[in-house]
């Protein structure tokens, strides 16, 4: 997979994520959350200017297509050891037994902070994608694809 492909799996599988209700659209609200969530520095500013770009009837909703052309922007070109590395560190912060693993618990409060919209049942839609095993918990891997789309 080249460099563009694996940057649109990545934007796939965050847009999935929030696209909770599968609508095909996710809440303007919620694309910096998607950003921060990501590892994505942004400035606000430039961000709004995007969204209103994307947005112009105000909806307050984007499609994919116009998700992809506000993201796209801020993904930074870098390269996948450096990227896996930062979400190594990241997740050790959460995995502060040194387990290998996070609950969806603490995940649940990672997302929140991210977005405190989120509701709920929007939480436990994001945690039923990543936890696929149904384990209660989330690994370095499931965190790895969670992140990259891998």
């Amino acid at each position: 997979m080249n460099d563009e492909e694996q940057k649109m799996a990545i934007m796939q599988k965050a847009f999935q994520m929030f696209d909770t209700k599968k609508t095909g659209y996710i809440e303007t609200i919620k694309i910096a959350t998607i950003l921060n969530s990501m590892g994505q520095l942004f400035d606000e500013g430039e961000l709004n200017n995007l969204i209103t770009k994307n947005d112009p009837d105000r909806t307050g909703q984007v499609n994919f297509d116009g998700f992809c052309d506000i993201a796209s922007h801020f993904l930074e070109e870098d390269d996948d050891e450096s990227t896996q590395q930062e979400l190594k560190e990241a997740f050790r912060l959460y995995d502060k037994e040194g387990n290998g693993y996070i609950t969806t618990g603490t995940l649940k409060e990672i997302l929140r902070a991210l977005d405190d919209k989120l509701t709920g049942r929007e939480l436990d839609g994001i945690i039923a994608e990543i936890d696929t095993d149904g384990s209660g918990t989330v690994d370095f891997d499931e965190f790895m694809e969670m992140m990259t789309g891998d």
